[in-house]
């Protein structure tokens, strides 16, 4: 066998795979994200963000060169602007913060900034050790970040896909009521063919890691938004992303929008 078909066959082994029918078919095979290795991988990359020696981190890894998502912060100086140079942010599932490390750059000084993470227990507590600070914060619930500052707009950045129930989750979204929300990197199928759930293995290369997730009817999906304007929609900012494969077949793709409530 050649090194190169070596090569193809090892990268085949990582992706996203299958078609289950349920979640929990998928939770003998995957770890999911309350692994503590992706935690101490995620923690140790943004430290090193957080006191400057590195410029960039996405998905845990760290890169050289920064890549800005400028269609989020884009969405974001149009709140900011409209909610008079302020901008309070709950960023549902933000990690330690990857986010707002990445933006914070393009936000004019002026902008007074509040940005909530809202994740898993492990990493607000982790988060409330290490990172937090007067502009960053974390808590375990929308309602208990709602309830120690009121937020203008929600981001929910490759997220909803690796929800075990996303639509209870969305109709739950829109009992919240938010002025906007921002919805980017997120799993979509193609040719209009019904929700899909796939085992997503990651390559060892970031972390080892297996976990499910979705891959979205956009229809379907946009249909919880009929009380807002979709002001802007985008493809992923992440090469690679703008289509995906599923058991190598070019199935699926990344997509964002931006919503503004009527």
């Amino acid at each position: 066998m050649s090194f190169f078909k070596r090569k193809k066959d090892k990268e085949n082994q990582y992706g996203w795979f299958g078609n289950y029918s349920s979640w929990d078919a998928l939770t003998s095979l995957s770890g999911g994200y309350e692994a503590g290795t992706i935690l101490d991988i995620t923690r140790e990359a943004l430290l090193k963000i957080k006191i400057g020696e590195a410029v960039y981190e996405r998905d845990s890894v760290l890169f050289d060169q920064k890549i800005y998502p400028y269609s989020v912060i884009s969405a974001l100086l149009y709140t900011a602007i409209e909610c008079e140079n302020a901008l309070n942010v709950i960023d549902f599932g933000g990690s330690l913060g990857s986010t707002y490390y990445q933006v914070r750059d393009l936000i004019p000084a002026s902008v007074k900034m509040h940005w909530s993470v809202v994740e898993q227990e492990n990493y607000v507590r982790c988060g409330q050790q290490l990172f937090a600070d007067e502009i960053l914060k974390f808590h375990f619930t929308i309602q208990e970040s709602l309830a120690a500052k009121k937020a203008d707009v929600l981001l929910l950045s490759s997220v909803v896909q690796y929800l075990e129930k996303p639509h209870e989750f969305l109709l739950e979204v829109m009992d919240y009521g938010f002025k906007y929300i921002i919805i980017d990197r997120t799993a979509f199928i193609k040719n209009n063919q019904p929700d899909r759930l796939t085992l997503q293995i990651v390559s060892p290369e970031i972390y080892e890691a297996r976990y499910p997730a979705w891959f979205f009817n956009e229809e379907k999906f946009l249909g919880y938004f009929k009380d807002y304007e979709l002001k802007a929609e985008f493809t992923s900012y992440v090469e690679g992303e703008q289509e995906m494969e599923i058991d190598h077949i070019k199935a699926g793709y990344d997509k964002g929008f931006f919503f503004v409530k009527k």
